[in-house]
């Protein structure tokens, strides 16, 4: 008799515990490992069809706009700098790319003023990144922060695109509405007005090496008008 009250007690306490799990998963959710992973702007979104239905292309042969590789220190025009970069990496796209530009220039200056290196590591070339992360770090030495907030794009203007060598390179103008104000350590506006956007012309040059399997582009240097 005592037995079969222990079991009768046993089987209750298993159903509550596996209720207590149940509930908990439903709020806490599972964790999959990517959580503190950041979309890289340029990422191409996942096809929406299923494995099913992805038909294998036939390699591609040059088409009769195919342009010959310039010789080294050539200049070529943008329309012809694009279809190299095409030619080179059939899955580029000038309007994607300038929307992922949008995004990977808003993104990085948000990280810039915030000080997270962790964002930018991924974004930027070897030297870009040197650079903003010895700005940041003089910036934390003097005690001051930033905050900057990108209101609007103006004007989104690719200015050059061409090949060098395997890597397709595409240089970008954006003309945009910045809010940015610069505090000291006891908070005061050293720089900038927090109510005020004023326009901010920058000259970014992305890369990517398209022999590469990384469908990302990282900044590899940035400029201002002459």
């Amino acid at each position: 008799m005592n037995d079969g009250l222990a079991f009768i007690d046993i089987l209750i306490f298993a159903m509550i515990a596996a209720f207590l799990v149940y509930r908990l998963r439903s709020v806490l959710g599972r964790r999959t490992g990517d959580e503190r992973q950041r979309p890289n702007p340029f990422t191409p979104q996942p096809a929406e069809q299923g494995a099913d239905n992805v038909i294998p292309m036939p390699p591609r042969t040059p088409g009769p706009d195919a342009v010959a590789a310039p010789a080294p220190g050539e200049p070529v025009s943008l329309a012809q700098g694009l279809v190299l970069i095409r030619q080179a990496d059939p899955s580029f796209d000038e309007k994607s790319f300038q929307e992922g530009a949008k995004g990977a220039f808003a993104m990085i200056v948000g990280a810039f003023a915030q000080g997270d290196t962790a964002t930018l590591r991924p974004l930027l070339a070897d030297d870009v990144y040197d650079n903003f992360a010895r700005a940041v770090r003089e910036r934390q030495t003097a005690g001051e922060t930033m905050e900057t907030r990108v209101e609007r794009f103006d004007e989104v203007d690719m200015l050059e695109a061409r090949m060098d060598g395997g890597t397709a390179v595409v240089t970008i103008r954006f003309a945009s509405q910045q809010v940015s104000v610069t505090r000291d350590a006891g908070g005061s506006i050293v720089d900038g007005d927090p109510a005020r956007p004023v326009e901010v012309i920058d000259i970014w040059t992305f890369a990517r090496n398209t022999r590469s399997r990384d469908p990302n582009w990282l900044l590899v240097e940035t400029r201002v008008p002459n």
